[in-house]
Protein backbone atom coordinates (compact mmCIF):
# COMPACT_ATOMS: atom_id res chain seq x y z
CA UNK A 1 0.00 0.00 0.00
CA UNK A 2 1.79 3.21 -0.94
CA UNK A 3 3.03 5.68 1.62
CA UNK A 4 0.95 3.91 4.48
CA UNK A 5 4.38 3.89 6.91
CA UNK A 6 4.30 7.85 6.69
CA UNK A 7 1.02 7.92 7.47
CA UNK A 8 1.05 5.55 10.17
CA UNK A 9 4.04 6.91 12.01
CA UNK A 10 3.56 10.93 11.01
CA UNK A 11 2.46 12.51 14.71
CA UNK A 12 1.00 14.95 11.92
CA UNK A 13 -1.49 12.27 10.69
CA UNK A 14 -3.43 11.95 13.80
CA UNK A 15 -4.52 15.80 13.70
CA UNK A 16 -6.91 15.04 11.28
CA UNK A 17 -8.24 11.54 12.97
CA UNK A 18 -7.52 8.56 12.92
CA UNK A 19 -6.40 7.01 9.45
CA UNK A 20 -8.59 4.34 9.36
CA UNK A 21 -8.98 4.02 5.67
CA UNK A 22 -5.38 2.90 5.92
CA UNK A 23 -5.56 0.53 8.96
CA UNK A 24 -8.83 -0.93 6.78
CA UNK A 25 -7.06 -1.18 3.75
CA UNK A 26 -4.17 -3.23 5.81
CA UNK A 27 -6.51 -5.73 7.61
CA UNK A 28 -7.49 -7.03 4.60
CA UNK A 29 -3.97 -7.03 2.31
CA UNK A 30 -1.69 -6.64 4.69
CA UNK A 31 -2.40 -7.79 8.66
CA UNK A 32 1.42 -8.19 8.94
CA UNK A 33 2.99 -5.34 7.34
CA UNK A 34 6.70 -4.20 7.29
CA UNK A 35 6.82 -0.33 8.25
CA UNK A 36 9.35 1.98 7.47
CA UNK A 37 10.31 4.58 10.31
CA UNK A 38 12.13 8.11 9.04
CA UNK A 39 14.17 7.86 12.17
CA UNK A 40 14.26 3.97 12.72
CA UNK A 41 14.76 0.62 11.79
CA UNK A 42 11.79 -0.05 10.96
CA UNK A 43 9.07 -2.46 12.56
CA UNK A 44 6.16 -5.25 11.71
CA UNK A 45 2.23 -3.53 12.01
CA UNK A 46 -0.35 -5.96 13.29
CA UNK A 47 -3.38 -4.50 12.56
CA UNK A 48 -5.78 -7.74 13.31
CA UNK A 49 -7.63 -8.46 16.27
CA UNK A 50 -6.52 -12.06 16.78
CA UNK A 51 -2.92 -11.04 16.03
CA UNK A 52 -2.63 -7.98 18.28
CA UNK A 53 -4.37 -10.57 21.30
CA UNK A 54 -1.60 -13.40 19.91
CA UNK A 55 1.32 -10.98 20.65
CA UNK A 56 -0.22 -9.76 24.66
CA UNK A 57 -0.56 -13.05 25.12
CA UNK A 58 2.48 -14.80 24.04
CA UNK A 59 4.87 -12.79 25.86
CA UNK A 60 7.77 -15.71 25.31
CA UNK A 61 7.75 -14.32 22.23
CA UNK A 62 6.57 -10.81 22.46
CA UNK A 63 8.13 -8.54 24.73
CA UNK A 64 7.85 -5.49 26.65
CA UNK A 65 11.34 -5.44 27.76
CA UNK A 66 13.04 -3.41 24.86
CA UNK A 67 10.61 -0.51 24.97
CA UNK A 68 6.70 0.37 24.48
CA UNK A 69 6.77 2.63 21.84
CA UNK A 70 7.69 2.68 18.47
CA UNK A 71 11.42 4.50 19.28
CA UNK A 72 14.79 2.87 19.40
CA UNK A 73 16.21 2.63 22.47
CA UNK A 74 19.62 1.78 23.59
CA UNK A 75 20.31 -0.98 26.32
CA UNK A 76 21.78 2.44 28.66
CA UNK A 77 18.54 3.70 27.64
CA UNK A 78 15.81 1.10 28.02
CA UNK A 79 17.62 0.46 31.45
CA UNK A 80 16.86 3.85 32.71
CA UNK A 81 13.82 5.33 31.17
CA UNK A 82 11.90 0.97 32.49
CA UNK A 83 8.51 1.43 34.28
CA UNK A 84 6.32 -1.46 35.42
CA UNK A 85 5.09 -1.44 31.40
CA UNK A 86 8.83 -2.07 30.22
CA UNK A 87 9.07 -5.17 32.17
CA UNK A 88 8.61 -8.77 31.72
CA UNK A 89 7.45 -11.88 34.10
CA UNK A 90 8.76 -12.44 36.59
CA UNK A 91 9.82 -8.86 37.48
CA UNK A 92 7.00 -7.66 36.44
CA UNK A 93 4.67 -10.17 38.58
CA UNK A 94 6.34 -8.96 41.34
CA UNK A 95 5.88 -5.44 40.80
CA UNK A 96 3.02 -5.42 39.93
CA UNK A 97 1.35 -7.00 42.86
CA UNK A 98 3.21 -4.71 45.02
CA UNK A 99 1.12 -1.97 43.27
CA UNK A 100 -2.18 -3.52 42.44
CA UNK A 101 -3.95 -3.55 45.90
CA UNK A 102 -5.29 0.01 45.75
CA UNK A 103 -6.67 -1.09 42.26
CA UNK A 104 -8.69 -3.99 42.60
CA UNK A 105 -12.12 -3.98 41.71
CA UNK A 106 -12.77 -4.54 45.27
CA UNK A 107 -10.67 -1.20 46.81
CA UNK A 108 -11.86 0.58 43.12
CA UNK A 109 -16.02 -0.36 43.97
CA UNK A 110 -15.40 2.04 47.40
CA UNK A 111 -14.40 5.17 45.47
CA UNK A 112 -17.68 5.65 43.73
CA UNK A 113 -19.67 7.72 46.50
CA UNK A 114 -15.84 9.76 46.29
CA UNK A 115 -16.32 10.01 42.70
CA UNK A 116 -19.52 10.95 42.47
CA UNK A 117 -18.98 13.59 44.92
CA UNK A 118 -16.28 14.93 42.85
CA UNK A 119 -18.35 14.79 39.15
CA UNK A 120 -20.88 16.91 40.78
CA UNK A 121 -18.57 19.76 42.12
CA UNK A 122 -17.32 19.66 38.77
CA UNK A 123 -20.24 20.16 37.24
CA UNK A 124 -21.58 22.24 39.71
CA UNK A 125 -18.58 24.93 39.23
CA UNK A 126 -19.81 24.95 36.10
CA UNK A 127 -23.85 25.89 37.31
CA UNK A 128 -25.42 28.56 34.82
CA UNK A 129 -22.16 28.46 31.93
CA UNK A 130 -24.16 26.79 28.43
CA UNK A 131 -20.83 27.17 26.56
CA UNK A 132 -17.51 26.30 27.91
CA UNK A 133 -14.54 23.85 26.75
CA UNK A 134 -15.52 20.45 27.89
CA UNK A 135 -11.96 19.70 28.06
CA UNK A 136 -11.44 22.27 29.99
CA UNK A 137 -14.07 22.69 32.38
CA UNK A 138 -14.96 18.57 32.65
CA UNK A 139 -12.78 15.97 31.19
CA UNK A 140 -9.53 17.55 32.53
CA UNK A 141 -10.83 18.21 36.03
CA UNK A 142 -12.37 14.86 37.36
CA UNK A 143 -9.35 12.74 36.75
CA UNK A 144 -7.23 15.19 38.40
CA UNK A 145 -9.28 15.37 41.33
CA UNK A 146 -9.50 12.20 41.99
CA UNK A 147 -6.11 11.50 41.59
CA UNK A 148 -5.40 14.33 43.64
CA UNK A 149 -7.80 12.20 46.73
CA UNK A 150 -6.19 8.62 45.91
CA UNK A 151 -2.38 10.50 46.07
CA UNK A 152 -3.57 12.45 48.97
CA UNK A 153 -1.74 15.46 47.38
CA UNK A 154 -3.16 19.01 48.02
CA UNK A 155 -6.03 20.85 45.45
CA UNK A 156 -3.23 23.44 44.94
CA UNK A 157 -0.64 20.82 43.48
CA UNK A 158 -3.08 19.06 41.62
CA UNK A 159 -3.06 22.03 38.18
CA UNK A 160 0.88 22.04 38.10
CA UNK A 161 0.70 17.73 38.38
CA UNK A 162 -1.13 17.29 35.38
CA UNK A 163 0.39 19.88 33.24
CA UNK A 164 3.71 17.83 33.62
CA UNK A 165 1.83 14.72 33.13
CA UNK A 166 0.61 16.48 29.77
CA UNK A 167 4.44 17.15 28.96
CA UNK A 168 5.08 14.10 29.03
CA UNK A 169 2.16 12.17 26.98
CA UNK A 170 1.86 14.70 24.90
CA UNK A 171 5.76 15.10 24.29
CA UNK A 172 4.92 15.62 20.47
CA UNK A 173 2.46 18.27 20.91
CA UNK A 174 4.38 21.91 21.11
CA UNK A 175 1.33 22.94 23.24
CA UNK A 176 2.24 21.01 25.97
CA UNK A 177 5.75 20.84 25.89
CA UNK A 178 9.05 23.02 24.91
CA UNK A 179 10.71 19.36 24.19
CA UNK A 180 8.85 18.50 21.04
CA UNK A 181 10.62 14.81 20.37
CA UNK A 182 10.87 14.97 16.77
CA UNK A 183 11.15 18.79 16.25
CA UNK A 184 13.90 19.27 18.77
CA UNK A 185 17.16 17.66 19.95
CA UNK A 186 16.37 15.75 23.14
CA UNK A 187 19.58 13.49 23.10
CA UNK A 188 20.15 15.25 26.21
CA UNK A 189 17.14 13.80 28.49
CA UNK A 190 17.63 10.35 26.54
CA UNK A 191 17.88 8.66 29.81
CA UNK A 192 14.82 10.19 31.54
CA UNK A 193 10.98 9.05 31.01
CA UNK A 194 9.75 10.49 27.63
CA UNK A 195 12.90 11.93 27.01
CA UNK A 196 11.85 14.91 28.96
CA UNK A 197 13.61 17.32 31.60
CA UNK A 198 9.95 17.42 32.91
CA UNK A 199 10.27 13.68 34.34
CA UNK A 200 13.38 15.17 37.09
CA UNK A 201 10.68 17.39 38.22
CA UNK A 202 7.58 14.76 39.05
CA UNK A 203 10.95 12.34 40.52
CA UNK A 204 11.53 15.64 43.21
CA UNK A 205 7.79 15.94 43.51
CA UNK A 206 7.41 12.54 44.71
CA UNK A 207 10.69 12.07 46.34
CA UNK A 208 8.85 14.67 48.55
CA UNK A 209 5.78 13.08 49.24
CA UNK A 210 7.77 9.86 50.03
CA UNK A 211 9.68 10.91 52.35
CA UNK A 212 6.04 13.27 53.87
CA UNK A 213 4.33 9.69 54.56
CA UNK A 214 7.29 7.88 56.17
CA UNK A 215 7.19 10.71 58.64
CA UNK A 216 3.40 11.02 58.80
CA UNK A 217 1.37 8.13 57.53
CA UNK A 218 -2.23 8.69 55.27
CA UNK A 219 -4.76 6.68 54.33
CA UNK A 220 -4.03 7.24 50.57
CA UNK A 221 -2.39 5.34 48.18
CA UNK A 222 1.25 6.89 48.37
CA UNK A 223 1.18 5.33 51.92
CA UNK A 224 -0.46 2.16 50.73
CA UNK A 225 2.78 1.60 48.28
CA UNK A 226 5.30 2.09 51.37
CA UNK A 227 4.14 -1.02 52.88
CA UNK A 228 5.94 -4.69 52.81
CA UNK A 229 3.97 -7.30 51.75
CA UNK A 230 2.68 -10.24 53.60
CA UNK A 231 6.32 -11.64 51.80
CA UNK A 232 7.83 -8.88 53.49
CA UNK A 233 8.46 -7.24 49.96
CA UNK A 234 8.55 -3.61 49.03
CA UNK A 235 9.65 -1.23 46.61
CA UNK A 236 12.42 1.19 46.45
CA UNK A 237 12.53 4.74 45.81
CA UNK A 238 13.39 5.03 42.79
CA UNK A 239 10.43 2.03 41.64
CA UNK A 240 8.20 4.58 43.73
CA UNK A 241 9.39 7.08 41.56
CA UNK A 242 8.62 5.86 38.51
CA UNK A 243 5.23 4.70 39.18
CA UNK A 244 4.27 7.89 40.67
CA UNK A 245 5.31 9.57 37.20
CA UNK A 246 3.33 6.79 35.40
CA UNK A 247 0.31 7.47 37.47
CA UNK A 248 0.25 11.03 36.88
CA UNK A 249 1.18 10.95 33.26
CA UNK A 250 -0.68 7.50 31.72
CA UNK A 251 -3.48 7.35 34.69
CA UNK A 252 -4.63 10.88 33.91
CA UNK A 253 -4.50 11.42 30.40
CA UNK A 254 -5.81 8.34 28.54
CA UNK A 255 -9.16 8.63 31.13
CA UNK A 256 -9.77 12.54 29.83
CA UNK A 257 -9.39 11.68 26.15
CA UNK A 258 -11.57 8.83 26.65
CA UNK A 259 -14.42 11.34 28.35
CA UNK A 260 -14.27 13.74 25.56
CA UNK A 261 -14.75 10.83 23.21
CA UNK A 262 -17.80 10.05 24.93
CA UNK A 263 -18.95 14.04 24.65
CA UNK A 264 -18.20 13.77 21.40
CA UNK A 265 -20.56 10.75 20.56
CA UNK A 266 -23.49 12.42 22.62
CA UNK A 267 -23.43 15.78 20.59
CA UNK A 268 -23.50 13.62 16.97
CA UNK A 269 -26.17 11.28 19.01
CA UNK A 270 -28.50 13.76 20.83
CA UNK A 271 -31.10 11.02 21.34
CA UNK A 272 -28.60 9.10 22.88
CA UNK A 273 -27.75 11.63 25.70
CA UNK A 274 -31.41 12.37 25.83
CA UNK A 275 -32.13 8.21 27.24
CA UNK A 276 -29.26 8.23 29.16
CA UNK A 277 -30.67 9.52 32.20
CA UNK A 278 -32.85 6.80 32.23
CA UNK A 279 -29.69 3.74 31.68
CA UNK A 280 -29.09 1.54 35.11
CA UNK A 281 -25.55 0.73 35.88
CA UNK A 282 -25.39 -2.07 33.90
CA UNK A 283 -26.53 -0.30 31.00
CA UNK A 284 -24.01 2.54 31.63
CA UNK A 285 -21.16 -0.22 31.94
CA UNK A 286 -22.02 -1.25 28.56
CA UNK A 287 -21.66 2.13 26.92
CA UNK A 288 -18.68 3.05 28.50
CA UNK A 289 -17.40 -0.43 27.14
CA UNK A 290 -18.63 1.14 23.34
CA UNK A 291 -16.87 4.61 24.39
CA UNK A 292 -13.57 2.29 25.00
CA UNK A 293 -13.56 0.81 22.22
CA UNK A 294 -14.85 3.57 20.17
CA UNK A 295 -12.22 6.12 21.42
CA UNK A 296 -8.93 3.72 21.58
CA UNK A 297 -6.85 6.30 23.30
CA UNK A 298 -3.81 4.36 23.48
CA UNK A 299 -3.43 3.60 19.97
CA UNK A 300 -0.63 0.82 20.18
CA UNK A 301 1.90 -0.55 22.47
CA UNK A 302 5.53 -1.95 21.26
CA UNK A 303 6.88 -5.34 21.54
CA UNK A 304 9.99 -6.54 20.79
CA UNK A 305 10.77 -10.26 18.83
CA UNK A 306 12.40 -12.36 21.46
CA UNK A 307 12.99 -15.48 18.85
CA UNK A 308 12.14 -15.83 15.54
CA UNK A 309 8.64 -16.89 14.84
CA UNK A 310 5.87 -16.83 12.16
CA UNK A 311 3.33 -14.65 11.78
CA UNK A 312 -0.17 -14.98 8.86
CA UNK A 313 3.33 -16.15 6.42
CA UNK A 314 5.70 -13.61 7.93
CA UNK A 315 8.87 -14.42 8.81
CA UNK A 316 9.79 -11.98 12.26
CA UNK A 317 13.61 -12.31 13.35
CA UNK A 318 14.51 -11.76 16.71
CA UNK A 319 15.20 -8.42 17.79
CA UNK A 320 12.36 -7.23 15.33
CA UNK A 321 10.21 -4.41 16.59
CA UNK A 322 6.27 -5.20 16.62
CA UNK A 323 3.79 -2.32 17.00
CA UNK A 324 0.21 -3.77 18.00
CA UNK A 325 -2.31 -1.03 16.64
CA UNK A 326 -5.16 -1.44 19.24
CA UNK A 327 -6.80 1.21 17.32
CA UNK A 328 -7.00 -1.01 14.25
CA UNK A 329 -7.96 -4.34 15.77
CA UNK A 330 -10.83 -2.89 17.77
CA UNK A 331 -12.34 -1.93 14.22
CA UNK A 332 -11.52 -5.73 13.00
CA UNK A 333 -15.00 -6.10 11.09
CA UNK A 334 -14.46 -10.02 11.88
CA UNK A 335 -14.23 -9.69 15.18
CA UNK A 336 -17.03 -7.07 15.53
CA UNK A 337 -20.00 -6.57 14.03
CA UNK A 338 -20.72 -3.10 12.28
CA UNK A 339 -17.52 -1.72 13.73
CA UNK A 340 -17.89 1.77 12.61
CA UNK A 341 -21.12 2.11 14.44
CA UNK A 342 -21.49 2.97 17.80
CA UNK A 343 -23.52 0.42 19.69
CA UNK A 344 -24.09 1.61 23.11
CA UNK A 345 -25.80 -2.17 24.04
CA UNK A 346 -23.18 -3.72 22.35
CA UNK A 347 -22.30 -6.81 23.99
CA UNK A 348 -20.09 -9.23 24.15
CA UNK A 349 -16.97 -5.91 23.66
CA UNK A 350 -14.21 -7.42 24.13
CA UNK A 351 -12.12 -4.90 23.30
CA UNK A 352 -8.38 -4.37 23.39
CA UNK A 353 -8.58 -1.12 25.11
CA UNK A 354 -6.20 -1.34 28.58
CA UNK A 355 -4.12 -3.83 26.91
CA UNK A 356 -6.52 -6.55 27.68
CA UNK A 357 -6.12 -10.28 27.14
CA UNK A 358 -2.21 -10.09 28.70
CA UNK A 359 -0.77 -9.85 31.73
CA UNK A 360 -0.04 -5.80 31.36
CA UNK A 361 -3.77 -5.24 31.99
CA UNK A 362 -3.83 -1.30 32.95
CA UNK A 363 -3.63 -1.23 36.15
CA UNK A 364 -5.89 1.97 36.07
CA UNK A 365 -8.93 -0.17 34.05
CA UNK A 366 -11.49 -0.31 36.65
CA UNK A 367 -11.02 3.11 38.05
CA UNK A 368 -10.94 4.42 34.49
CA UNK A 369 -14.28 2.58 33.78
CA UNK A 370 -15.95 4.21 36.71
CA UNK A 371 -14.87 7.15 36.14
CA UNK A 372 -16.19 7.66 32.84
CA UNK A 373 -19.35 5.90 33.76
CA UNK A 374 -20.05 7.99 37.01
CA UNK A 375 -19.68 11.24 35.16
CA UNK A 376 -21.92 10.48 31.75
CA UNK A 377 -24.59 9.61 34.48
CA UNK A 378 -24.38 13.03 36.37
CA UNK A 379 -23.82 14.61 32.83
CA UNK A 380 -27.27 13.40 32.07
CA UNK A 381 -28.69 14.01 35.30
CA UNK A 382 -27.27 17.74 34.86
CA UNK A 383 -28.13 18.76 31.20
CA UNK A 384 -30.60 18.09 28.96
CA UNK A 385 -28.88 18.03 25.81
CA UNK A 386 -25.20 19.02 24.85
CA UNK A 387 -24.18 20.01 21.30
CA UNK A 388 -20.60 21.59 19.76
CA UNK A 389 -20.65 25.03 18.67
CA UNK A 390 -16.90 24.63 17.10
CA UNK A 391 -14.35 22.16 15.82
CA UNK A 392 -12.55 20.12 18.19
CA UNK A 393 -8.80 20.81 18.20
CA UNK A 394 -6.81 17.11 18.37
CA UNK A 395 -3.91 16.28 20.16
CA UNK A 396 -0.62 15.83 17.87
CA UNK A 397 0.37 12.03 18.42
CA UNK A 398 0.73 8.91 16.30
CA UNK A 399 0.82 7.33 20.20
CA UNK A 400 -2.63 8.69 22.50
CA UNK A 401 -5.66 9.50 20.04
CA UNK A 402 -7.19 12.61 21.94
CA UNK A 403 -8.67 15.84 21.19
CA UNK A 404 -7.72 18.23 23.57
CA UNK A 405 -10.21 21.08 22.82
CA UNK A 406 -13.90 20.46 22.94
CA UNK A 407 -15.90 23.66 22.39
CA UNK A 408 -19.98 22.83 23.57
CA UNK A 409 -22.80 24.35 24.59
CA UNK A 410 -25.08 22.55 27.06
CA UNK A 411 -28.75 23.01 28.06
CA UNK A 412 -29.00 22.92 32.12
CA UNK A 413 -32.18 20.59 33.82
Amino acid sequence: MENFAATLTSHDTYLEGVPHDVFKELRTHDPVAWTEEPEGRGFWSLTKYDDVVYASRHTELFSSRYGIRMEDMDAEETEARRTLMEMDSPEHTRLRRLVARPFNPRQVAEYEDAIRDLAGEVLGNLRGATEFDFVKEIARELPMKMLGRLLGLPDEDLDWLVSRGDALIGNTDPEFTEYVVDQTDTSEYRLLPFRSPVALELFEYAQAALDARRLHPTHDVITALLQPNKDGDSLDDVALKNFFTLMVAAGNDTTRYTMVAGAQIFTERPELFESLISFDDAQAKTLVDEVLRWSSTTMHFRRTVIEDTELRGQQLKKGDKVVLWYVSANYDEEHFEDPFSFRPERTPNDHTAFGLHSAHLCLGAHLARLELRVMFQEMAKAWSHIELVGEGERLRSNFISGTKRLPVRVTWR
